[in-house]
């Protein structure tokens, strides 16, 4: 039998674009939804400019990661508490809109376990807001320090709580849990510490997140070995005649404070509040509450932006746009004592969730197979639009 064959047939070849290989490729996966292969969910993740690395990445981003049972709206209440700037249940639905906008959520009903989200925009409505309009308006920095300190004053009767985790002064129940972290106040002695504290706050009239904002300015959240040479302590008692230290019974010798516990120190700030008349002024704002430790007789002067007569140098946090050149200020002193202690706790939470990483991490290390059905649930999750935490 015979056959004619085209020789030029055999070797007859035609171009293959890869991109069109690839786009057959992409058709025929969309034509089977519920068939997510591996090449498409890393394409749709790697397409999605909304995935927030920053916040792992970057330890100055303040983020908070998705608990089990967390909504949008429960994270925006708890992180304004911390703040120092309660919201009612309709602000907090409205800032959630932000929150959501803000890290690319589509629907913010829908976020997942594991999920860290970029706080920024709240830190930012606490510093440019009033307690009346969410992020709508951006009143004066004068306006926007008066009115985080009008949230912060003590209400009267306090809540008659004995115990911590009740959720009643959420920034000093993270100071103080941050110090119990830093070795400042034994783990047993922090319950005591907390009532103290309070006990303070009835007899003084001040806001007990107000004393752990204080503290965080003056010895980095109740350190008791704080010192700068010339005044000591948790709320920083200066050597001299009239000052601090002497007021405590410590003018003869200032650094012997040093030897003492964050509750023995309690008991020598009462000593001080007393000498300098604290229980006499009525309900104490955190500035004036600020001014007792620092300079007490700049509580004489009244007006939010008047220069104060603050002798020495201050932490950056305390001028006019904390610059050194600038005066301290009423104003200046309530936006230095909030900032300041949002970096610091904002910190602290940022180094607990990586502690708390590099422990699952650990755990798993043994078990891969657990960490990669993990990482498949954890992307499949973020990937179905259908999924509602």
């Amino acid at each position: 039998m015979n056959f004619n064959i085209d020789s030029k047939e055999l070797v007859k070849t035609a171009f293959i674009n890869p991109n069109d290989s690839k786009k057959a490729v992409r058709n025929t996966t969309a034509m089977l939804p519920e068939r997510v292969g591996f090449a498409q969910t890393l394409a749709q993740l790697q397409s999605r400019h909304t995935v927030n690395s920053s916040t792992f990445l970057n330890p100055q981003v303040p983020s908070m990661p998705v608990q089990e049972g967390d909504t949008l709206s429960k994270m925006v209440k708890s992180h304004m508490e911390v703040m120092g700037r309660p919201v009612s249940n309709a602000e907090a639905l409205r800032l959630s809109q932000d929150l959501a906008k803000a890290n690319g959520i589509s629907n913010p009903d829908r976020i997942y376990p594991g999920q860290r989200l970029n706080m920024a925009v709240l830190n930012a409505a606490v510093l440019t807001d009033t307690p009346s309009t969410v992020l709508t308006k951006a009143p004066t920095v004068a306006a926007s320090a008066l009115a985080m300190n009008q949230v912060s004053q003590v209400k009267i009767p306090l809540p008659q709580r004995s115990l911590m985790g009740g959720g009643s002064h959420p920034v000093l129940e993270k100071t103080l849990e941050r110090a119990v972290a830093k070795g400042f106040i034994p783990a047993q002695e922090k319950k005591l510490v907390y009532e103290k504290i309070i006990h303070m706050s009835r007899t003084y009239q001040f806001a007990p997140d107000d004393f752990a904002r204080m503290t965080l300015m003056e010895s980095d959240g109740m350190n008791p070995k704080a010192s700068n040479s010339r005044c000591h302590g948790i709320i920083q008692f200066c050597d001299g005649p009239d000052r601090g230290a002497a007021s405590a019974g410590f003018g003869q010798n200032p650094k012997a404070i040093l030897g003492h516990s964050v509750l023995q120190q309690l008991d020598m700030v009462a000593k001080y509040f007393d000498e300098t008349g604290l229980k006499r002024k009525g309900p104490t704002s955190l500035d004036d509450l600020y001014l007792t430790v620092l300079t007490p007789a700049a509580r004489n002067i009244k007006g939010p932006d008047a220069h104060l007569n603050i002798a020495g140098t201050q932490a950056n946090h305390l001028y006019v746009n904390k610059d050194k050149r600038a005066p301290i200020t009423r104003n200046s002193i309530l936006q230095g004592l909030y900032q300041n202690a949002i970096e610091r706790l904002s910190k602290f939470e940022h180094s607990q969730h990586l502690a708390q990483t590099q422990a699952v991490n650990a755990t798993n290390a043994a078990n891969p197979s657990a960490i990669n059905r993990s990482q498949a649930l954890r992307v499949s999750a973020y990937l179905n639009q259908d999924y509602v935490r």
